[in-house]
């Protein structure tokens, strides 16, 4: 009787994580491409960074950058510096 209570519960917890996990899909699919760093730093003041680690190359700022992987690499081309920093002010 133990052992299957014990499989019904594994089944159980292995069919929630399955399900229950949101798609990837749609959170790539969310992400926004702005025309300018006029533009981006309207939503996000201090710009776009890759990773909470990176570092400023260009000196002072006067905002504290957003961190997202998925925004940075979708306005890559506005980081001039390659500081792996988009837009920052």
């Amino acid at each position: 009787m133990k052992k299957i209570t014990m499989a019904i519960l594994s089944a159980t917890i292995a069919f929630s994580f399955t399900y229950s996990a949101a798609p990837v899909e749609s959170v790539d699919a969310k992400v926004k491409v702005y025309a300018n760093c006029t533009a981006l730093n309207k939503d996000y003041k201090g710009g776009v960074a890759r990773t909470s680690s990176v570092k400023n190359k260009g000196g002072k700022t006067n905002y504290k950058p957003f961190v997202s992987k998925a925004l940075y690499d979708a306005n890559k081309s506005k980081d001039r510096d390659k500081d792996l920093i988009a837009c920052e002010r």
